[in-house]
């Protein structure tokens, strides 16, 4: 890619990154060693959610935003899953819901209670059960607030209900192994990036392929929509193994419009966009700088801006909602930054540099709030509505008259769905069969059980059967 300096102007093209200090960061985190594509960390204005390793099963911390510091050994975790946790995900709606996947097929819901965990957490609000192979991706519906959608390793999505804990539509159009999912501004469109070197843009409800481009020349990794731009960006390889990025037209695949190599690195890039300020950002894995761009609607439509640098490589990296950054410092962007190394998680704030002190409306317009546009009966009957906007000038109020309320199910019915709700595929690694070992053992376990106390209970009945036929003749 060409880095010649351009003289264009741009509000945005002496914009500079700033890491917290040493006691703004969080330290003593034992970051999860997997190897697996993901950010493994989850950002809101409350708290901060880290994939943590452990010895068995899987589990992540949670740690408030402002108990920054040097965190405690025993510190108590999120430990329900039985295999490793692969991607978590905060409800934009609900601060307190966090969502999560794990190698143990399964998708959980949990309800962190104000301030932070003081115990380990083990009991899930809701536990969604309907892959037949681990879950590696989840992603929170834009718009409405009770709809959670998840990638699994059988090759399909799964659309869940969280008003009655089901999943009520699959998409099975892949495949291959879904590397990554975004939607549009209003959630009418899923852009999903495969395995099978094929970009999709899918319409949910019905499941249907509205478009598909074959990447022969650009290996795509990761993709993200550009707000209302219609247009998708891709992280990819080229063909002679160059980090590459590439913008698409959202209702014509055929060709890229354009296509950039950034450089021979191997890492993979992770695309971060803010519709708010059309900027791009560049992170890839194990890299310690992280690129950002300019994205516009006339040529060259991709302009670079400048470079952040750090010798500290990232394992992951989560995002600040927009009403959870600093507005009086000019703060437009803050990523958390995972230090696998030094067991650290580091805040790098994105800043426009300003000399007045005033409230800067040109570069914080009206952004994305926090109350859903839909119900979850609402999207799933058709309606599409774009998000309901929020102002930062005044600061950030949350109202309290949401309340997240999970459905009440039987926890005997959610095992079984486990197994039953789709077909049954053979497993594919030692891990996948070891946990299906188990888990049908389990289940084993369980069933013995329960003969085992019905036999009882009808030796007692025909105890008591014999003793009324013997007192029944004496009467007489």
């Amino acid at each position: 890619m060409s880095w010649r300096p351009t003289y264009r102007s741009s509000k945005f093209r002496n914009v500079y990154g700033k890491v917290a200090n040493r006691e703004h960061c969080f330290d003593g985190i034992p970051i999860t060693k997997n190897v697996h594509d993901n950010h493994f960390c989850a950002v809101n204005s409350k708290f901060v959610a880290v994939v943590t390793e452990s010895a068995g099963g899987g589990s992540f911390i949670v740690i408030p935003v402002s108990q920054s510091g040097r965190l405690d050994s025993h510190y108590p975790k999120v430990c329900g899953h039985q295999g490793n946790v692969l991607d978590i995900k905060w409800n934009p709606f609900f601060e307190n819901i966090i969502a999560s996947c794990s190698e143990d097929t399964s998708v959980r819901v949990w309800e962190i209670p104000e301030g932070g965990l003081r115990r380990n957490m083990t009991e899930a609000v809701l536990e969604l059960y309907g892959h037949s192979r681990r879950v590696g991706l989840i992603e929170w519906h834009p718009t409405s607030s009770g709809i959670l959608f998840s990638a699994g390793y059988d090759y399909k999505i799964l659309i869940w209900n969280l008003e009655i804990g089901e999943p009520v539509k699959m998409i099975d159009c892949h495949t291959d192994v879904i590397l990554s999912m975004s939607f549009n501004t209003d959630g009418s469109l899923l852009a999903t990036s495969c395995k099978d070197r094929k970009l999709r843009v899918i319409e949910p409800r019905s499941g249907r392929v509205l478009q598909q481009a074959s990447c022969k020349n650009h290996r795509v990794n990761r993709v993200v929509f550009l707000g209302n731009l219609k247009r998708l960006l891709t992280t990819g390889v080229s063909r002679w193994n160059t980090r590459q990025i590439a913008l698409w037209d959202q209702e014509d695949l055929s060709m890229p419009i354009v296509e950039e190599d950034i450089d021979g690195l191997s890492g993979l890039l992770f695309p971060f966009y803010d519709a708010d300020t059309h900027m791009l950002y560049l992170a890839g894995k194990g890299d310690g700088n992280i690129r950002y761009f300019e994205i516009t609607t006339e040529k060259p439509y991709i302009q670079y801006l400048m470079e952040f640098r750090s010798p500290a490589p990232q394992k992951g990296l989560g995002v600040m909602p927009k009403h959870g950054l600093d507005v009086a410092a000019c703060e437009v962007y803050r990523f958390y930054k995972l230090v696998t190394l030094k067991g650290l998680i580091e805040p790098v704030s994105m800043i426009v540099p300003r000399r007045s002190d005033t409230y800067q409306e040109d570069i914080y317009p009206m952004t994305a709030g926090t109350e859903p546009a839909l119900s979850a009966s609402e999207w799933l009957s058709g309606i599409d509505r774009d998000p309901v906007l929020m102002s930062l000038k005044d600061g950030y109020h949350r109202p309290n008259q949401l309340v997240f309320k999970a459905p009440v199910k039987e926890k005997k019915s959610v095992v079984v769905n486990g197994i039953d709700l789709l077909e049954n595929v053979p497993p594919r690694t030692e891990n996948e069969l070891l946990r299906m070992f188990f888990r049908q053992q389990d289940e084993l376990r369980r069933l013995k059980e329960e003969l085992t106390t019905k036999d009882v209970r009808i030796r007692q009945l025909e105890l008591e059967l014999n003793n009324l036929k013997n007192v029944s003749p004496n009467n007489v």
